[in-house]
């Protein structure tokens, strides 16, 4: 698989990775310990080297399942990032101290089996946090301290990430970029280029609509985000479908689906499209079972999308798109 330097942290993953929120059991209904472990296995086997996770997926089982992974493979040369802040009650800037963040990079040190995290990120703090500068000189002693080895941001708007792109020892930013979510290519893209700062693009799919394989009559479990977070009523509505509204969502696949390349299917022409972004150092699809974490590795493979196929998908973007999120996020 292409590897990429993933910004300041300056080690190497592939280009597709893994998003390991689903693996915690919890926002996308029930996922069994087997199903966690092939998946795991199907996409570093398929060669993906780089995993995304969080301490709250699944109150740590995303991350405890990680850490035996890693001990069965004896670590397989692969970067594990996490993420830290949402364990905060209530979730406010104040709790957003060294004390905290020393205990929770021990708790998810413990979870992941390691002395040092390779990559630790603010887990969409709020937005005063990014502007804090006894924030980052906690997460500089962290990196002293050894408990991390890098640390960045995860971010929900445009804004957040221009902020924390300024700040010296930030090594990547993570944020939601798909066909559907184009806003960082304007701004974010060539600053985080210009600064040396990785990307990692979140939510490619828009949690599952540009897989094509959802319609109308789709329906999801109670306790998946999909079905209890339409408007946003247990966290930012930008996760969920990347805030687009459900039909217009539909809508616009419908569109971009002959647009595939032949032999791809709808969800690896969304990564394709994705990883031919200038600027991003890894893409994070999710997987539910081993085949679908082996498809997605694959658009490693795949070529590079034509100029007219990017202008294509511009357009449905401007049309269908861009007058429901573009200013939001």
């Amino acid at each position: 698989m292409e590897e990429r330097v993933l910004g300041r942290t300056g080690r190497e993953v592939g280009v597709v990775g893994l998003g390991a929120w689903q693996l915690g059991g919890a926002e996308w209904g029930a996922v069994d310990e087997e199903q966690a472990f092939s998946v795991l296995a199907a996409a570093v086997d398929a060669g993906v080297t780089f995993i995304d996770t969080a301490d709250v997926y699944g109150d740590g089982r995303s991350e405890r399942l990680i850490g035996e992974f890693l001990r069965s493979r004896g670590g397989a040369g692969l970067t594990v990032a996490t993420k830290m802040g949402r364990r905060a009650s209530p979730h406010e800037p104040s709790g957003y101290t060294l004390d905290n963040f020393r205990r929770w990079t021990d708790r998810s040190r413990e979870n992941l089996g390691v002395d040092t995290l390779d990559l630790v990120q603010l887990h969409c703090p709020p937005t005063p946090v990014y502007s804090t500068d006894a924030v980052y000189d906690a997460l500089d002693t962290l990196v002293e301290e050894k408990r991390i080895a890098a640390y960045g941001v995860s971010v929900e708007t445009r804004a957040e990430a221009l902020t924390a792109i300024a700040r010296p020892g930030v090594a990547t930013v993570q944020i939601i970029l798909n066909m559907l979510r184009l806003g960082p290519l304007e701004d974010v893209m060539p600053a985080a280029r210009e600064a040396g700062v990785g990307v990692i693009a979140r939510v490619p799919l828009a949690s599952g609509l540009l897989s094509g394989r959802y319609d109308e009559h789709t329906t999801f479990a109670p306790d998946d985000h999909r079905h209890f977070n339409r408007h946003g009523e247990k966290f930012d509505v930008g996760e969920t479908f990347s805030g687009v509204d459900f039909a217009t969502g539909l809508a616009a696949v419908r569109r971009l689906a002959p647009l595939a390349p032949e032999g791809a299917t709808m969800a690896q022409f969304a990564l394709r499209w994705i990883v031919d972004q200038p600027g991003v150092s890894v893409v994070i699809p999710g997987a539910r079972d081993a085949d679908q974490a082996r498809a997605n590795a694959a658009v490693a493979d795949l070529a590079p999308l034509p100029e007219d196929t990017l202008r294509q998908v511009r357009e449905v973007y401007d049309e269908l798109i861009a007058p429901e999120v573009a200013g939001r996020w």
